[in-house]
Order: structure tokens, then C-alpha cells, then sequence
């Protein structure tokens, strides 16, 4: 196991991290091989029914068989995921193409999704684009119609409030961002304060202290409903290498708080996917290397503990699920055996009951090929069983 170390102020420096055995804690017995309950599968060239050209800064020659521009707008790129608990789902397609630049006409879209684990199917059953038709922004838009887009915004993690409305976290800030139930923005875009990526609108000139696209990729709702956890993807300037802060945010005063976390990843060069909260102090996160396919060699769920059990300001994560090693003896997935879920970035993880999850990737249309070479992702949506259950706080799904 890991540490994390917890920060508790702004100002404060990060504390030593240092690694535990696995069997240090009898209280955190490790968890073994999960296995396949469900797969599911959206296929990648699903467009949005009447919607708009798109890719149009792609050029024209072929990605993995397929050639842009498209005539509609891709149902692709799952960078977050709320449920609705009546078997749909809410899905946040991300930024788009992949940067700023190639991604104009890609228009940022909530869709609402229903798997079929029987038929292994995904049914879209609609959605709504984001828009700021009240002008919160107050830095230019792409366009003049207020539809926001993956030029304007790098959205990647979102949660449901008990309320209706959305908070989704964004790269290019970094970003927060309060959108009511049809997608439409309600207040300015908070900014975390003392960071900012290359990319965001008030750098004037300044040095950015993150990289590019390394912003809030996950978040996650307290289960009381009074706190969001944004996590970064990448590590701030002048932070020890592979570590990665986690805020914490007031809902009722709109503000961060003065509490702060890291989280280390197992290696700098990893990434994570997303974040959702188990109970009031632990949190799953996805971590993973930047391999797809045969190369694929991290793809992991850790469950991470707020708790300072030793009271030297360090907090243990624990292997909860390796999506590249689940059991899987009916051949949900192909044949029975081992399945991997070996996609470049997987991005969406979703607690079902105490034992089950369900993990989506980001497919990055039309450029990952991580389940077959040379042919674009699908969307797949899996649901993965744990050999023993979390004790997670039922409000997180029920």
C-alpha cells in the first residue's frame, strides 16, 4: 500500500510519503481478483441523431479507419458519470478531439445512456449541450450562440446534487462549473485559487504552475451532500513528482475550504481517471499508465482513506480492482478466462451496491484503439464484482 499525506491549509507543506506492507494493517485486509458481472458496448461511431458537423480541424486523412470530418456530433469521449437510479446514467463526453486547438465544433454534451447487460447494448437515450446563455463567462467564447465547446472548456469529472443540478470539473482552468438540469450554466467559473494550466483564460502572459491537460479529471460528492473533492490530474509546480492534490469545496459558501490532500500515483508518469466518494472519508480512484492494448500495464482501482489511522499525517490506498486481471468464467467479456479492460484512458467509475462496480472508458474517438489495433474504441461500460464488499455508505447507491 501507498501513503497520502494530508495537507491542512493552503500554505502547508506536503508530509513524507512512505510505503507499508500490505499485511501492516488487519484492519485493511487486501482485496483479491474481481470478476466480470456485466459488459456492455456503445459502438464508436454513434453520432448525436440531427446534430452538427464535427472534426473538421482533424484534417482528412484516416484514423484507425476512419476519416474525418464527421457529419454529426461523436456519442464518445465518457470522461465522467452520475447515476439516476432508475438504470440510466448521465455521461460527460470530454473536451473533444483531445486539445483545445482541434476542437471548435465539438459542442460539450450531458447524454443520458442505458446498458443492456443482457444484450450488451448501450441505449442513448438523449442528452442536452452545455451552454452559458446568461453570460457567466466572461472571457470570449467560440461561439456566438453561447453553445460551449471543447475550445472553451476541458470538462472531464461531473456529479449529480440532490438538487438536480451539475457540478462538472474542468482542465483548462482549472475550473468549476455549476450547469442546471437542461445544461445551462447558473454561476461564473470558480477558479482554484494560486493554480492555473497553460490554457487558461487569465494566465496574461504568466507562467502556468500544471501541465496541459492536467486539471480536475476527477470529483467526487461527499455523501452528505455539503462538500465536492476535485482531483487533479497532474502534479502542481514545486510539489514532490507523482503527486497530486485533492480540494475540498463548500457547496453552501461556494468557496474552498482550507483542506487538502495528496494523492500519490504509483509511479509520475500515471494519470488518474476519476474519483468517487465510498463514505465521508474514503474515495475510489481510478489510476492509470498512458498504455493501450498488449502494452496496457496499469489499469487500477485504488480505495483511498482521508483517515490518519497512524497519526503521522499519512493515509494508506489499497488495490480495490486491476482492470487488466478480472475473472471472468462465463466469457461475458469473449472467452472465459482472464478479461483486461486495456483501453489508453478509463475514466468513469460508479459504486452499484457494496460489492459491485461499474467502470466506463474514455474512447477518445476516433484515436484509441486499445481493444482491437487499427479500429477505433467502443464505449464499453463493465460492471465488476469484488471479492468482499466496501462498507460503503449506502447513500452512495441507493
Amino acid at each position: 500500500m501507498k501513503r497520502i499525506a494530508i495537507l491542512m491549509s493552503a500554505g502547508a507543506l506536503a508530509l513524507g510519503l512512505t510505503a507499508a506492507p500490505a499485511a501492516a494493517d488487519p484492519d485493511r485486509p487486501s482485496f483479491g481478483q474481481a470478476t466480470l458481472t456485466g459488459f456492455a458496448s456503445l459502438p464508436a461511431l454513434t453520432f448525436v441523431p440531427g446534430s452538427e458537423p464535427s472534426g473538421s480541424l482533424l484534417g482528412t486523412s484516416p484514423v484507425n479507419g476512419v476519416t474525418p470530418p464527421f457529419s454529426g456530433q461523436p456519442v464518445q469521449g465518457f470522461s465522467g458519470i452520475a447515476r439516476r437510479h432508475d438504470g440510466t446514467y448521465d455521461v460527460l463526453s470530454d473536451n473533444g478531439f483531445g486539445n483545445k486547438a482541434n476542437s471548435a465544433d465539438f459542442l460539450l454534451r450531458v447524454h443520458r445512456i442505458k446498458p443492456d447487460f443482457r444484450s450488451k447494448g448501450v441505449q442513448v437515450l438523449g442528452g442536452f449541450n452545455l451552454t452559458d446563455p446568461r453570460g457567466f463567462v466572461p472571457w470570449a467564447l467560440t461561439r456566438q450562440d453561447r453553445t460551449l465547446t471543447g475550445s472553451d472548456f476541458d470538462v472531464e469529472s461531473i456529479v449529480r446534487s440532490t438538487d438536480g443540478t451539475y457540478w462538472i470539473g474542468d482542465e483548462f482552468g482549472p475550473f468549476l462549473l455549476h450547469f442546471d438540469h437542461r445544461g445551462r450554466l447558473m454561476d461564473a467559473p470558480v477558479a482554484l485559487p494560486g493554480v492555473q494550466a497553460p490554457e487558461n483564460p487569465g494566465l496574461n502572459g504568466g507562467r502556468p504552475d500544471l501541465a496541459s491537460s492536467k486539471g480536475f479529471e476527477g470529483m467526487a460528492r461527499g455523501v452528505a451532500g455539503r462538500h465536492l473533492y476535485p482531483l487533479l490530474e497532474g502534479t502542481v509546480s514545486g510539489d514532490p513528482a507523482g503527486t497530486l492534490r485533492m480540494y475540498e469545496f463548500d457547496l453552501r459558501k461556494r468557496a474552498y475550504t482550507d483542506r487538502r490532500w495528496t494523492y500519490e500515483l504509483e509511479d509520475p508518469a500515471h494519470a488518474i481517471g476519476d474519483a468517487i466518494a465510498v463514505d465521508e472519508n474514503r474515495f475510489l480512484i481510478i489510476e492509470r499508465d498512458n498504455g493501450q492494448g498488449d502494452a496496457a500495464q496499469v489499469k487500477r482501482i485504488y480505495l483511498a482513506d482521508k483517515r490518519d489511522r497512524d497519526r503521522d499525517g499519512a493515509l494508506d490506498k489499497t488495490l480495490v480492482a486491476d482492470l487488466l486481471n478480472l475473472n471472468d468464467p462465463r466469457g461475458l467479456g469473449g472467452a472465459p478466462g482472464t478479461f483486461r479492460f486495456p483501453f489508453q484512458t478509463i475514466e468513469d467509475v460508479i459504486i452499484l451496491d457494496d460489492r459491485t462496480l461499474g467502470v466506463l472508458d474514455d474512447n477518445n474517438f476516433p484515436f484509441s484503439d486499445g481493444r482491437t489495433a487499427g479500429k477505433p474504441d467502443d464505449n464499453e461500460f463493465i460492471t465488476v464484482r469484488l471479492t468482499r464488499g466496501l462498507k460503503a455508505d449506502p447513500r452512495v447507491y441507493r
